[in-house]
């Protein structure tokens, strides 16, 4: 009989939406310390059952192959057994339809490598952080409030998290809640689909910072001196964004050049 590979269990599953998960997971074993904005890898074996409302890929595959894809922590940093992701599910994708499939207890596979540079490390402390999302792009910053927000009480932060319909913003309550805890953190969800019911900004991302949304509403002045920003999500509003903060005398962190402008590249 061939050993599983799995080293983890489900100790959690919230379907916010048919397609939008917060999954959680207890490892067998803790993993190392981790920096709050890195991403680990998980996985399930090709065998394992399809969510219903998935579509059958055209690629078939072995029942033995270990599934496997990267995905942002979204927990805190110190905790090292549990570990929470944000998933979208792509309908004729590999893994995400076995992990909406999951339930209570089941096992699982879970990388004991963490990896990534979009992290807080060369954020100088006295900096402001703006936080720019769309979908599930959302997770690494959820990490980073969960873990550092205690101890950047004497900047600015904020979040804008781009999405279609109100049902899209994952983490709504908990952000609101830290929003209306902390008078140093802002919270700007956006919705591209709103009906009349929804009373909060809508349109796109790159609309609001042309509006100056954070000079206005949260005092965060755009300037790569004072304030260090972070995109995660849709390609295209990485670029726009990019585009719009490159006006600005921003430009984009890597290993070579320390700018104020960092992106996780996915």
């Amino acid at each position: 009989m061939t050993e599983s590979p799995y080293n983890s269990t489900v100790i959690g599953k919230i379907l916010l939406t048919p397609d939008l998960l917060v999954l959680r997971l207890s490892t067998d074993e803790p993993r190392k310390q981790f920096k709050a904005g890195q991403y680990t890898t998980i996985g399930l074996l090709s065998q394992e059952q399809r969510s219903p409302n998935s579509v059958m890929p055209l690629e078939s595959m072995a029942s033995d192959i270990l599934i496997k894809r990267p995905y942002s922590i979204a927990s805190a940093n110190y905790d090292t057994t549990e570990f929470e992701f944000y998933i979208s599910q792509v309908k004729s994708g590999q893994l995400t339809p076995r992990l909406f499939n999951l339930s209570l207890g089941r096992r699982m596979w879970i990388d004991d490598k963490i990896l990534g540079v979009f992290t807080l490390d060369n954020v100088p402390d006295n900096c402001n952080i703006v936080m720019i999302a769309t979908g599930t792009g959302l997770a690494p910053y959820m990490s980073f409030l969960r873990s550092h927000l205690a101890s950047h009480l004497n900047t600015k932060l904020a979040v804008i998290h781009g999405a279609g319909y109100p049902w899209d913003l994952g983490y709504f309550s908990e952000l609101t809640l830290i929003q209306n805890t902390f008078k140093n953190f802002f919270y700007f969800p956006t919705l591209l689909r709103a009906d009349q019911n929804w009373t909060g900004l809508t349109g796109y991302i790159e609309k609001h910072l042309e509006d100056e949304i954070l000079p206005n509403k949260a005092g965060i002045e755009i300037d790569p001196s004072k304030t260090h920003f972070f995109l995660c999500g849709n390609p295209k509003m990485v670029e726009s964004v990019s585009a719009y903060l490159n006006k600005h005398n921003y430009i984009k962190h890597c290993k070579d050049n320390q700018g104020s402008l960092h992106i996780e590249e996915y």
